[in-house]
């Protein structure tokens, strides 16, 4: 009986100290995702959007885990007005420190304008946060070209190494 209370509070303890048991080991470096463009939770330039050149921010990654084989991108909206809007797809990207402006780094998949590409910012009203989650993966995931966010977060599972998160936000209208 005292086995099965044990296995049963084990994950428990981890969590109270914790300790992750599917992530990075204590005093490993977690993964950062930056842009030299905005800051976290700052506004996103009007260049990269669909008031300016419509074209994607340069990427900064740090504290990549050693053992990932290629990374995943996916960039969305969740204040769209009819739900989460996907704006960018990105997979089988060489693990590298940094994503270059205005590059297809990787294999894309569909947005939701319909498109294999980057679709910037456009909200029809009010500011929205744009969400740049990327994943380091311990495969490279041989998925077709214009794969869904969806399908790839599906392909992904039991993959992902480790996980980093870049917030932009943007306001239709604002100079900058």
């Amino acid at each position: 009986m005292y086995k099965k209370i044990w296995l049963f509070l084990l994950p428990a303890l981890f969590i109270v100290a914790g300790v992750s048991l599917a992530g990075a080991a204590e005093g490993e470096a977690k993964m950062k995702l930056k842009s030299p463009e905005f800051e976290h939770n700052g506004t996103i330039p009007k260049k990269f959007t669909c008031e300016g050149n419509d074209i994607s921010p340069a990427l900064a990654i740090e504290g990549m885990p050693e053992k990932a084989q290629s990374l995943a991108l996916i960039v969305d909206d969740p204040d769209a007005p009819m739900g989460t809007w996907i704006h960018w797809v990105v997979f089988d990207i060489p693990p590298a420190a940094e994503i270059q402006e205005n590059t297809i780094p990787g294999k894309q998949g569909s947005n939701d304008f319909g498109r294999n590409n980057y679709g910037g910012p456009c909200p029809p009203t009010g500011t929205h946060r744009y969400f740049f989650k990327l994943y380091a993966l311990d495969a490279k995931l041989n998925l077709k070209e214009g794969v869904s966010s969806r399908d790839l977060e599906k392909a992904m599972e039991g993959h992902v190494l480790d996980k980093a998160e870049l917030i932009g936000l943007y306001k239709r209208g604002v100079l900058r």
